[in-house]
């Protein structure tokens, strides 16, 4: 039995900031440089893909709800 259910919305969201902490630590270690303004497209383009897929996700799982047999229709 499954403890949640998958949420790619929030798996987007934790990826694209894992990569903006890794620009970070990068820029920080001095292993690469990286210009302030490169940050606010990654995390802002990241949400915003975020959430497109939570909604997208959102609706896939109401449209198998709703199209799921009950339990007062035979199978």
């Amino acid at each position: 039995m499954l403890r949640h259910e998958f949420q790619p919305g929030r798996l987007v969201a934790g990826a694209v900031l894992t990569l903006a902490a890794v620009l970070y630590a990068g820029d920080a270690g001095g292993a690469w440089e990286t210009p302030w303004f490169v940050m606010i497209p990654v995390v802002t383009g990241g949400l915003c893909l975020a959430g497109a897929v939570a909604s997208l996700a959102g609706r896939i799982r109401r449209r198998r709800v709703s199209s799921a047999p009950g339990p007062d229709t035979p199978a």
